[in-house]
């Protein structure tokens, strides 16, 4: 084990990047503290798409092989006109390394379950119900109280509590997140013979519909369209709803559309996204993940921004340099890749609200930034 000056670390919640920074540093030997307002970690979501990049972060705190085991590895993306007719078809590039799958579908689930059980194993102190209500930063160190009244003295604090996050306003950064103009829908439902990769279907009567692959037997699908009424926002049994809005679409798509049942659970999202500029850091405590830069599902990035910064965090953090030294550095090591990724997700999302823009082309843009993501975080 490494010594570390950060022997004492708060993470606050116990989503993707909180709990696989939390993983990450108790591996290295941290003292870590998981608070989560939720009553329980684990469990909650629809489909994911992981590329190379997200895949290596999770290979590196040990729960891609589980992960693999129940989810669907694929090399490639096809695109389509939204009547099924073949438009291209593009390789995943090797984001993660030699070894490692190109991209994978995955039930969220599925990966949140499996970070909840590892954080256990790991030995972080995991207090669900919880969390935090003021920040007393001492300079050396930080006292945080903690909604149950009790407090706890830490080295570091780190927000990872979301693209609304309580940590960052605590702290004084007045960013908020603002609507693409967007909405998602997105489903899980049973994945047919002929679907072995992700597919995006354009040009039709909506934005953009798609669909990855998560199992042997099922899929994700997906449908982008304009912003919808605020009654439909969450989960609801509205399949029918999606199969109407849905129409004018072909091919496989077509395909997992009409397969759903009327009352099929779909979840409605408005798409969000922010980027703190200034420091992600005051003094002891920084806000990492979507609490710091939450980007369109463009390119199916999110996952794999939140998790890299929680790896490279943790690799910082356990390598001997002084906390005042890594927060710095840790953001001019991040903040590049993650505005290159939400400049070319927002790009894409204005591309697909206004299709007759000139020289719009997402396939080479994607094709680019993916391209750029082969390089290490």
């Amino acid at each position: 084990m490494v010594d570390s000056p950060a022997r004492r670390v708060l993470v606050v919640g116990g989503g993707i990047t909180g709990s696989t920074l939390a993983l990450a540093l108790a591996q290295g030997g941290v003292h870590v503290i998981l608070v989560e307002l939720r009553r329980e970690l684990g469990g909650v979501g629809h489909g994911i798409t992981l590329q190379g990049n997200a895949l290596k972060a999770f290979h590196q705190v040990g729960i891609l092989d589980e992960l693999t085991e129940h989810g669907c590895a694929f090399d490639k993306l096809r695109m389509f006109r939204a009547d099924g007719v073949p438009i291209m078809e593009m390789p995943a590039p090797p984001m993660g390394g030699p070894g490692l799958p190109p991209t994978m579908g995955a039930l969220r689930a599925r990966l949140a379950d499996i970070l909840a059980r590892r954080v256990a194993e790991a030995g972080v102190d995991v207090r669900t119900g919880t969390t935090v209500t003021a920040i007393d930063d001492r300079g050396h160190e930080v006292v945080a109280t903690l909604s149950d009244g009790s407090t706890e003295t830490v080295d570091l604090l780190v927000g990872a509590d979301g693209i609304r996050s309580s940590i960052r306003s605590m702290i004084g950064i007045d960013a908020q997140p603002h609507s693409v103009g967007m909405g998602i829908w997105r489903v899980v439902a049973r994945r047919p013979a002929a679907m072995d990769c992700s597919g995006l279907y354009y040009g039709g009567p909506k934005y953009k519909a798609g669909y990855t692959p998560i199992s042997d037997d099922l899929c994700y699908a997906f449908l982008l369209e304009g912003n919808l009424d605020r009654s439909f926002v969450g989960e609801h049994p509205n399949g029918k709803i999606l199969k109407e809005r849905g129409q004018g679409y072909g091919g496989v798509w077509g395909e997992v559309r009409d397969s759903l049942a009327d009352d099929a659970v779909v979840n409605y999202q408005y798409i969000e996204a922010i980027l703190v500029d200034d420091p992600w850091h005051r003094g002891r405590t920084i806000v990492i993940g979507d609490a710091a830069h939450a980007c369109p599902p463009l390119i199916a990035q999110g996952a794999a921004m939140c998790a890299e910064d929680a790896v490279v965090l943790a690799e910082m953090l356990t390598g001997g340099d002084h906390i005042d030294r890594v927060l710095p550095a840790f953001m001019a090591r991040r903040l590049p890749r993650v505005r290159m990724v939400l400049d070319n997700s927002l790009l894409m999302a204005e591309w697909e609200i206004h299709p007759d823009t000139p020289d719009a082309d997402p396939g080479r843009l994607m094709g680019q930034t993916l391209g750029a993501l082969c390089a290490p975080a």
